[in-house]
């Protein structure tokens, strides 16, 4: 499994509904869940992004659509990085030469 970091924004709509942000995030673990990916933590946050979310997917199509169909409710803009464990990063750096 690989590891992805997702930052979010609440939209103009995502803060208008902000009381139902913790169901609305509920509701999306059950749809990763049903694609495979694993919610490692999903955090609310004060400054530059109002949530952080930590998951695992087999690959990178995996994360991509479920990062689409969360863009596509309209409640939150994202970002969605792949991050590296040390071991991984230790493979990468093999191949540097």
């Amino acid at each position: 499994m690989q590891t992805y970091i997702t930052l979010a924004k609440f939209t103009g709509q995502g803060a208008k509904t902000i009381q139902d942000t913790t169901k609305r995030a509920k509701m999306f673990m059950e749809l990763a869940k049903k694609r495979k990916v694993s919610y490692k933590g999903i955090y609310w946050t004060m400054g530059r992004f109002d949530v952080v979310s930590v998951f695992e997917a087999p690959n990178d199509e995996t994360a991509t659509a479920l990062v689409l169909a969360l863009g596509s409710k309209g409640n939150v803009s994202t970002q969605t990085m792949r991050a590296f464990s040390a071991k991984e990063m230790d493979k990468i750096l093999a191949k540097i030469g």
